[in-house]
């Protein structure tokens, strides 16, 4: 027999007899359909190989650790959402390791056997890895894998430390990330968590959210303390998940978590900070106010909170939140389209524009509605839910370069300007306003997406690829992941790494499936690869989409000819 180093995937389907028992030709129907719509296009997407099926289960090879979790990933997110009868679930187990082939293709050994015993500990939906696999997934892929300590799995002598994903860990409402986070030294750092809102009314959760991410801009404007991204900390709305959980899964040492009820203008807000790694409370305080003061007291949480965390440096930067407008009806209105517009559809979109427009008319002193309203109208060009992208990015940069003279100090509004000024095509602009966000705050992660965009478009990808990387290290569970995996596939190709581009383009695909951007991306990938059989396979995923739907891609490209000419190859191809 041959030998070779292979990740080995075992998969079950659980209650298979049971199944059967009760109807035996059903059952095996939806088996087969299973292994083949789901478990089949998974494997060959990774580079794959099935080595056998038996009848409910499977054995399938991979080259790479990385790709073996990556399909089962894409498997168990997908069989969440699938609608056979009778229900089907599976169980997934992945070692690595030194196996033997025989001349038909057939594997064996201890690897082989580790690999089947983790699919029988694992939960049903679940996955469950062993130490070797977990260990080679740091700086490739990060999900929020739990630690299942030492255990004897049956017939194999030695103990295996073994790594759970949870079913529906890795389904498209639940954070992940695609990078670990950011070794930050000694620097205090702070998740804020979205306030509950406890009114009994949904309308209020905008609310709630609102004075949570105005004191995490608050908290972020102080240079000594790393504040970990909005879109990472409201990941994990809803999660029944312990605090210490959270901050280590953010690397955070602190946690501020609140609730918030409203009775008609009365607020009662709650707010606790928690230290980490005693999950002890350091301050907590109740507030009742009236609507009225809701800007004094988001100040009075924010400085409340720097000043248990570290009051000497408090008095250094001695700071208060951000410049307020004049009425509550602008404030109400921007955060009212933050609500709709982190929902990332067309029409949530086009009302939170609507609102921020509102906002700007209400308010034409007050730069947040001004930015929101650039941001929105670029977001709708680009993802193309619009038939005249052209009028949206004009206001997108008028209303951004608005945002700049109102406070020239805001780094969301050049992040904002350096997205539609990319957009638009005018590259050094957009490079220009990138570095200004990241200069104004290290820690802003779009600043850093927006640059890794920049620094792409302007011919230097390797640079962007670094950006990018920091960026999402910055925040490693922003639900728009899918988006930045895209751009760095792009980055790596372009920079000579079609691999490792082909790597994050398949991950946005688990993060985002079907998503017409990573399939152009994969085809791109791909065909640089000279990999004719999986550009082929991603362009005939996308001929059922409109051209619109890949402008994302195309508006990044377009500068770089050679590229933009590979692109199209890569789409047509036979």
């Amino acid at each position: 027999m041959k030998r070779r180093l292979s990740a080995v995937l075992a998969l079950d389907v659980v209650g298979s007899s049971r199944l059967i028992q009760a109807d035996e030709s059903g059952a095996l129907r939806a088996i087969r359909a299973v292994f083949d719509t789901i478990v089949g296009p998974a494997v060959t997407r990774h580079s794959g190989r099935t080595v056998k099926t038996m009848g409910d289960g499977a054995l399938i090879e991979f080259g790479s650790p990385v790709e073996a979790v990556l399909a089962a990933v894409e498997t168990q997110t997908t069989m969440a959402t699938w609608g056979g009868t009778p229900a089907i679930v599976l169980r997934i187990g992945i070692n690595m390791g030194d196996v033997a082939v025989d001349d038909d293709g057939d594997i064996f050994g201890d690897s082989v056997n580790v690999a089947a015993r983790l699919q029988e500990v694992a939960d049903p939906g679940g996955l469950c890895v062993s130490d070797k696999v977990f260990n080679e997934l740091e700086g490739k892929l990060a999900l929020p894998f739990e630690d299942g300590g030492e255990r004897q799995l049956k017939n194999i002598a030695r103990q295996i430390r073994v790594y759970r994903l949870k079913p529906g860990a890795a389904s498209t409402d639940e954070p992940k990330s695609v990078r670990p986070s950011l070794d930050r030294g000694d620097r205090p750092s702070i998740a804020v968590l979205p306030f509950a809102n406890l009114s009994g009314d949904p309308e209020q959760e905008y609310l709630a959210d609102g004075i949570a991410d105005d004191v995490t801009t608050a908290l972020a404007r102080s240079r000594w303390l790393f504040v970990m991204s909005r879109n990472s900390s409201f990941a994990f709305r809803g999660r029944a998940m312990l605090t210490d959980e959270i901050a280590r899964l953010l690397g955070v040492r602190y946690v501020l978590t609140g609730s918030l009820r409203r009775s008609g203008s009365r607020l009662r807000i709650s707010a606790q900070l928690i230290e980490a790694e005693t999950g002890g409370s350091i301050w907590a305080e109740r507030y009742d106010r009236d609507m009225g003061d809701l800007f004094a007291l988001q100040d009075e949480i924010t400085e409340a909170v720097a000043g248990a965390i570290e009051p000497e440096l408090l008095k250094k930067e001695g700071q208060r939140g951000a410049d307020r407008p004049r009425s509550l009806t602008a404030w109400d209105l921007v955060r009212r389209g933050m609500w709709e517009f982190h929902k990332i559809r067309p029409e949530t979109h086009w009302t939170a524009l609507d609102l921020f427009r509102e906002a700007t008319r209400s308010a034409p002193e007050f730069a947040d509605g001004f930015f929101w309203a650039s941001r929105a109208a670029t977001g709708i060009a680009a993802y193309g839910w619009t038939e005249k992208p052209g009028l949206l990015l004009d206001e997108a940069l008028a209303t951004a370069t608005r945002a700049i003279q109102l406070d020239e100090r805001n780094p969301y509004a050049h992040y904002a300007l350096g997205i539609a000024e990319l957009f638009r095509g005018a590259t050094d602009k957009g490079l220009a306003a990138a570095r200004r966000a990241v200069a104004l705050n290290p820690s802003f992660a779009l600043g850093y997406f927006v640059l890794g965009m920049a620094e792409l478009q302007s011919g230097r990808a390797l640079e962007g690829a670094h950006a990018l990387e920091h960026g999402l290290r910055l925040s490693p569970f922003d639900p728009q992941n899918f988006t930045w995996s895209v751009f760095l596939a792009l980055a790596y190709c372009f920079s000579g790494d079609p691999a490792k581009g082909l790597d994050d383009a398949r991950r946005a695909l688990v993060l985002r499936p079907g998503w017409p951007a990573a399939l152009a991306a994969v085809a791109l990938c791909s065909s640089a690869l000279e990999d004719r059989e999986g550009a082929r396979t991603a362009a005939k995923a996308l001929r059922n989409t409109s051209e619109a739907e890949i402008n994302p891609v195309r508006s990044i490209v377009r500068c770089l000819p050679d590229w933009s000419a590979a692109l199209d190859r890569a789409l047509n191809v036979d």
